[in-house]
């Protein structure tokens, strides 16, 4: 039978983790006679009892795996670390807040089984705000506008990959992680599967505005140069707006002296002009910069400090020591 890998991050979950399981468990029941499963929590430094309700579901389930960060890392690199540990002959990214209905994940599967490389969940109607909605609206159409990768609108990192997409996923090993966006860069063939995305089961959001923001802006700078190219065409503004200045300063000057105190008004609209314009320009190329800077240290993506599994089986695809792409996990076998 072909195996399904289930790639689960989890950061601050507790009170939804053991319902998510249930209704996951529930759902897989209903193929348990045509595929195998592995199931792979990935811990991000939760600060509640989550680790502790995964390894009691670990003890209970062999199916189950938990990997533990020593640290909080981030969403996207604790996709990237199911990942790179999974097995599967297909894997499964989704949430455990049960905004991605585990019913739909056996959706992705039947998809995948009619030939599809990579079977993405399509967001239908979501239960969120209105601002966050429009938002996420706007965000997809202008992503799609800068960016030199077409990446689908409305999804979010719930999805089926083939084996051969995850093998050529784990080469992908920048530190600005935008997993949808590689996924969509990797071609082969892809198709959606709507869904309706219900509102979180218990909790807070772990995806504020602030994260939110950070996540957009990699999304733009890791897959697009136009905010580069944008300086460019800020500058031309600003040269236009100084040869206006000019000009006014000139005719204030020849055809109207007893006013030429007047200037002053555009002398300085003119400095914050551009002073403005050289801030904004200066953040962005030192973003790009920054990022260079990070990638040239090569550090690990992200520490394990704690793998949990059963039977001794092998612990995945740990990214290779010799070239640091990600720490080499410690694992313990029940």
């Amino acid at each position: 039978m072909k195996k399904i890998s289930y790639v689960l991050p989890v950061y601050n979950e507790g009170e939804s983790i053991d319902r998510f399981y249930t209704d996951l468990r529930r759902a897989l029941a209903k193929v348990r006679d045509r595929y195998t499963f592995e199931l792979i929590f990935v811990d991000d430094g939760s600060r509640d009892d989550s680790l502790e309700r995964m390894k009691a579901i670990h003890a209970a389930d062999p199916d189950v795996k938990v990997v533990s960060f020593s640290r909080n890392f981030g969403h996207q690199i604790a996709i990237t670390a199911g990942i790179d540990l999974s097995t599967g002959d297909a894997t499964i990214v989704m949430d455990t807040d049960l905004q991605d209905p585990p019913e739909v994940s056996l959706e992705l599967i039947e998809r995948w089984e009619q030939g599809y490389d990579v079977v993405y969940a399509q967001r239908r109607t979501r239960g969120d705000t209105f601002f966050k909605r429009w938002t996420a609206h706007a965000y997809y159409r202008l992503l799609n506008r800068l960016s030199d990768v077409e990446i689908p609108r409305d999804t979010g990192d719930f999805r089926l990959m083939d084996a051969q997409v995850t093998a050529e996923l784990r080469r992908f090993r920048e530190k600005n992680r935008f997993v949808r966006g590689l996924v969509a860069s990797l071609g082969f063939r892809q198709t959606a599967v709507a869904f309706d995305r219900p509102n979180r089961f218990a909790g807070k959001t772990n995806y504020p505005l602030k994260k939110m923001v950070k996540l957009a802006y990699d999304g733009v700078t890791s897959f697009s140069t136009q905010p580069l190219q944008l300086i460019t065409r800020l500058g031309f503004l600003a040269f236009l707006a100084s040869v206006v200045g000019i000009a006014y300063a000139l005719v204030v000057k020849i055809f109207f002296p007893e006013e030429a105190v007047s200037g002053w008004t555009m002398t300085i609209i003119v400095i914050l002009l551009m002073g403005g314009i050289q801030m904004l320009t200066l953040g962005i190329v030192g973003t790009y910069v920054g990022r260079i800077y990070s990638e040239v240290q090569q550090r690990p993506l992200y520490i394990v400090s704690e793998v949990l599994q059963h039977g001794g089986e092998a612990v995945g695809h740990p990214a290779s020591a010799a070239t640091q792409t990600a720490a080499r996990p410690m694992s313990r076998t029940d």
